[in-house]
């Protein structure tokens, strides 16, 4: 079944937003719906990539010093949430995540683009190459970031889709996502405009409920930033109650978390359960920030074999992604890995 929604073929150019395509009635007044954010982001148009992530737009992180001007009061309200969520995480915590680990493997696409004859891997990486900065433009969580992609794995593996439509799967995955998710998800006005209105609300809609019905609404799945957070916590419930080992934890989960990014955008990181990937990428953010006190990798339960193995293919990624992993970070964070590579 091939998902050729579109009424004609329309050549777009996905490396430009709305505003900077040529002949393009849109405006940035009439393309995008009114949004409270920090600044106008600035786009830069995309460029080939073998691994990892295309060239991102150079959108400001929500959580960098330049959305957030009172550093130290969003640094005491970070922790403040996280030891709220660390208390949670000794009540249920184990058991919530033995209960994902089991369902892990149902939900793991491995060769979504096997049965695929017009997407392949570059298309994917671009794709999710341009979801990654539309997420943070809304604001959005990475876990819905990270559900998007889950979904729009699943679906690729039981459904041919048409080149013409792949964008517009991506921004239906991503909508979806954020309805399990998010308290306030886009609308679908804002998401048609971020394509220029290439499609209509009509085409969405339908898209939503084929894909719907394909997954059987079986959309809680295990993701990475799960494991990401539960690794984390546990973390900080085994260290030393003091601010250093809290604030090196920190620094890591929001190195992992731009190094899972990229992860998301290579397709080679498929065949990779979302625990493992997890896992590495703490361990890999704490060998790039230095730290003395690093993660414990016995908890994943995973080999010290098959640990190595995924994090030298991290490391890796991240060296052939050197200019876009900083944009991925929070500003801080982002002049602390300059120093350490320096």
């Amino acid at each position: 079944m091939t998902c050729a929604l579109s009424p004609g073929k329309r050549k777009r150019v996905w490396a430009r937003s709305p505003e900077e395509r040529p002949g393009s009635p849109c405006s940035s007044a009439h393309c995008r719906a009114q949004l409270k954010r920090s600044r106008e982001p600035r786009y830069r148009q995309y460029s080939s990539s073998d691994s990892g992530v295309a060239d991102l737009f150079d959108t400001p992180s929500p959580s960098s010093d330049e959305a957030s001007p009172e550093t130290g009061a969003g640094a005491r309200r970070a922790k403040e949430e996280e030891q709220l969520e660390l208390s949670i995480f000794r009540d249920y915590g184990q058991a919530w995540y033995c209960f994902q680990k089991e369902r892990e493997s149902r939900f793991l696409s491995s060769d979504s683009l096997a049965h695929q004859p017009q997407v392949k891997e570059e298309s994917r990486c671009k794709l999710i190459s341009w979801m990654i900065p539309v997420h943070r433009h809304f604001c959005l969580s990475f876990e819905s970031l990270c559900l998007a992609v889950n979904i729009l794995d699943r679906f690729l593996a039981c459904t041919p889709v048409a080149a013409d439509c792949f964008q517009l799967l991506g921004v239906t995955a991503l909508l979806i996502a954020c309805k399990q998710v998010e308290v306030h998800p886009p609308r679908v006005k804002q998401l048609l405009a971020l394509c220029c209105h290439a499609f209509s609300r009509e085409q969405l809609c339908n898209l939503e409920c084929i894909i719907l019905l394909k997954l059987h609404f079986n959309l809680g799945a295990p993701t990475l930033n799960f494991f990401l957070e539960h690794f984390t916590h546990l973390r900080v419930q085994h260290s030393q109650a003091c601010d250093r080992d809290f604030t090196e934890a920190i620094d890591a989960k929001a190195m992992a978390r731009g190094v899972a990014e990229l992860s998301l955008a290579d397709y080679a990181f498929n065949t990779y359960p979302p625990s493992l990937l997890g896992i590495c990428c703490l361990g890999l953010a704490d060998r790039m920030l230095g730290h003395q006190k690093r993660m414990d990798m016995r908890v994943s339960g995973y080999s010290d074999s098959v640990i190595e193995d995924c994090m030298l293919k991290l490391q890796l990624l991240v060296s052939l992604n050197g200019t876009s992993l900083p944009r991925l970070l929070p500003l801080e964070l982002s002049k602390k890995h300059v120093k350490t590579e320096s």
